[in-house]
This record gives structure tokens, sequence and C-alpha cells, in this order.
């Protein structure tokens, strides 16, 4: 069966879906395996995206501080490697070790977690509770292609910094970026 170019829609409160997939580093990863006790940041990114390369660095630094508040964190690229060279699973592990990114580089080579969650563009951040449920599903930041500036707001960061402690988090603004490559 082919894969549709529309993947399901998620709604905020529905149930993060399962996968296992090879992280760069040689190992397998599972929702269980990825979640941490606070919840996941399940992030779908790619190498060649100029939207993920301006955010290349700022990921990793902001995925530390989650990771300290207790969220697990993985990163999947689900792009058609055999169509964008970049994207392949050797090109992956060479960004993850040049970033020294503190979470797995997963690769989706069937595209069927893209299209389990929902991802429609690399970057695209989903960010779940301790209960596994969907409370933010967005953009790292406004700062879209640049780098942040010092008074722009983290807003995934602070998002979940605020749900962690247990408040009410505003509505993410939508992810923008480059379209999942989908397999013909």
């Amino acid at each position: 069966m082919a894969l549709t170019h529309s993947p399901a829609q998620v709604e905020l409160g529905s149930a993060a879906a399962d996968f296992d997939l090879p992280a760069t580093d040689g190992s397998r990863w599972n929702l269980s395996r990825a979640r941490g006790p606070a919840g996941l940041l399940v992030a779908f990114i790619c190498n060649h995206c100029p939207y993920v390369l301006a955010i290349k660095d700022r990921l990793g630094s902001d995925c530390r501080q989650l990771q300290a508040l207790g969220y697990g964190v993985v990163a999947i690229n689900s792009n058609d490697a055999s169509r964008y060279p970049a994207d392949s699973f050797e090109a992956m592990g060479k960004l993850a070790a040049a970033q020294a990114w503190p979470f797995p580089y997963l690769y989706d080579e069937s595209q069927s977690v893209a299209q389990s969650y929902g991802a429609l563009c690399t970057p695209d951040f989903f960010a779940y509770d301790s209960q596994l449920r969907l409370i933010y599903r967005g953009r790292l930041d406004a700062a879209s292609l640049g780098p942040r500036p010092p008074q722009m707001a983290a807003e995934l960061v602070e998002a979940l910094s605020a749900a962690a402690r247990g408040e009410v988090i505003a509505p993410a603004q939508p992810s923008m970026g480059c379209s999942i490559k989908w397999r013909a």
C-alpha cells in the first residue's frame, strides 16, 4: 500500500503513536524507551532543510534544557533518501555526530511514523505530557531561518517548562519548514 501525502491530523490530547526505529548510533528506539518522566518531545527533522539547518545548534541546547526537566527527546527523519541523498541514514549519522545532539536521531524509512504522527514538515515538533498525551504541536521558536535573538522567546522550552510545573500552556504557533519528502 502506498503512503498518502496527507497524514492524519492529530488533535491536542491525542495519544503518542508507538514506533520502533533505528538510531544513527546503531541502537533501536521505541516509545517506551524514549519517554521521560515528564513526557516526550518528538521532532521531525532532516539533514538538508534550510529551516532545520538554521536551528540545528539551538535544537541541541533547547533539548538539553527539556531533558533536564524530565522530557525524553527523539528526532526522526522520514524523508525519502532515494530522492534526497543528503537525508540518507549515513548522512544522518554524520550530522548527529557533528552536532553532538543529546538525543537519538532515528530513521523512519517506511515513513509510517511520520504518517501516524501527522508530521507535515521539517522541523515539526510534537510534545507529550507524562501520560503521553499531545500538549504541544508546532515550532521551536519564531526565529525561522535566522539565529534566535537573545530577547526572543524559546517558545517550545517555555511551553514545556510551564507544562512541567502543571500550568496550562498557550497554543503553539504552527511549524514552518520544508515539506516531508514523501515516496512517490
